[in-house]
């Protein structure tokens, strides 16, 4: 991995663990000592008359905690009418966001991936380089929204993924070592099938799954996956000549011979509520599905697994880390310091503090929100770890064209439908990233 990447993802780790640290001091740490850059208590606008501030956004497993946080804002701000609108859970955020703005029905704050979905947006969205909360910004998680030297967007946390894992199902059949070669995790999930327990619970009806997180596997194993992704677009690599995408095929094969019936029917809410109430030991998911999870078994014990895809343990002990996405604020917007001011309410003041951390269950992207890994659960915990020992990887899947990962997400459904064979899925990716590169 070139110099530029692990430095990337060395300060990510160490900002990460330096947050961790902080946690135990949480209640010792006031808005009073962020060095005068907490003004949210403040009304956010001038009085007069009410402001309608549009938010369209896609993280659902949040839509309920943003409803209160929404009412709360209301409450302390009245001259702020805050609209939150949600789109996701196997949506197309991507498609629905162009459908506004193509209504002329424009949010005012919206979602945005960074990376190549920041070009595509860049004309729409607003500089925040100098909003207050930016001096509390992790160093790692500014570059993926950054252009022209310019801060395009806020971003709403950082997240990590692997196999979430109930560990008491793994002691009942027998397992004792951490899986992190793929021997390892069949021999692991043998051990469960063996026991009546079923291993995977694979929400494989939702694209994003397959074609975001999943495909990631391979991106980020590569030895320089920036080399790799500008190769592929060059046509001077391919995924179908790839061998680390060629054995990121047996993992999912994997899942597959061992996950339940029927995983092209599964949905989001389908797999993570059957993976709560004890359907399945493992689910491919990340930390943003805790409140989910604890909403149907708060008791659960759970921790994060790798993702092996061969049996070389350095290259697989590891977990995937980086931010979902980015709040960004429309340019041309009536209401844009409006816009501006919710933000900084949401990444400064204490009940905005209280709302990521305690209600959206949020890894915070700020070096002001302390937290400790029993606020946020199990799995942001385990995350934690991974994290303080460097075994993390990046999120590469949006530094490829815009609308790819969906076409992956549909070619890799029609292999595990049995429509393609491993050699016209891989193929097919290279297809996909030409005939986008064209458009």
């Amino acid at each position: 991995m070139k110099k530029k990447l692990a430095l990337m993802m060395m300060s990510f780790t160490l900002a990460f663990s330096f947050l961790t640290a902080c946690g135990s001091n949480a209640n010792n740490n006031k808005d009073a000592a962020q060095n005068g850059t907490e003004t949210a208590e403040e009304t956010p606008a001038a009085n007069g008359e009410k402001k309608v501030v549009k938010i369209f956004q896609f993280k659902v497993e949040i839509a309920d905690a943003l409803s209160r946080m929404e009412k709360e804002y209301e409450a302390a701000f009245p001259n702020i009418d805050l609209k939150i609108e949600t789109v996701g859970g196997g949506a197309d955020y991507g498609a629905a966001l162009k459908a506004k703005f193509a209504s002329g029905d424009e949010p005012d704050i919206f979602n945005n991936g960074g990376w190549n979905d920041a070009v595509v947006w860049q004309d729409k969205m607003e500089d925040l380089s100098g909003e207050p909360w930016v001096a509390n910004l992790i160093d790692a998680t500014k570059q993926q929204i950054t252009l022209d030297g310019k801060l395009l967007g806020m971003p709403m946390n950082t997240e990590g993924y692997g196999y979430l894992y109930n560990k008491a199902l793994f002691q009942q059949a027998g397992i004792t070592e951490i899986p992190n070669t793929l021997s390892e995790l069949r021999g692991a999930a043998q051990k469960l099938k063996d026991a009546g327990i079923t291993p995977f619970e694979n929400g494989y009806g939702e694209w994003w799954i397959l074609g975001i997180h999943n495909v990631n596997v391979a991106l980020a194993k590569q030895p320089d996956p920036t080399a790799f992704v500008n190769g592929v677009k060059e046509g001077t690599q391919t995924f179908a000549g790839n061998p680390i995408f060629q054995e990121w095929v047996n993992l999912l094969d994997t899942t597959m011979e061992f996950g339940q019936k029927n995983p092209l029917t599964t949905d989001y809410n389908t797999q993570v509520t059957e993976f709560a109430a004890g359907g399945a030991a493992m689910m491919q998911q990340g930390n943003w599905t805790q409140v989910q999870i604890d909403g149907v078994n708060p008791d659960l014990d759970l921790g994060v697994l790798p993702m092996p895809i061969n049996d070389d343990e350095a290259l697989n002990d590891n977990i995937f880390v980086g931010v979902p996405s980015n709040w960004v604020v429309n340019n041309k917007s009536s209401v844009k310091q409006e816009a501006k001011d919710f933000l900084n309410w949401m990444a400064t003041s204490d009940a905005g503090k209280r709302y990521t951390v305690e209600e959206f269950k949020f890894i915070p992207a700020f070096t002001n929100i302390p937290f400790t890994p029993e606020q946020l659960g199990d799995i942001a915990a385990s995350i934690s770890e991974y994290s303080k020992a460097g075994k993390t990887l990046p999120w590469i899947w949006a530094m490829l064209p815009d609308g790819t990962t969906q076409e992956f997400g549909a070619s890799i459904q029609a292999y595990v439908g049995g429509k393609l064979t491993k050699e016209q899925l891989l193929q097919s990716f290279d297809t996909t990233v030409q005939k986008l590169l064209k458009k």
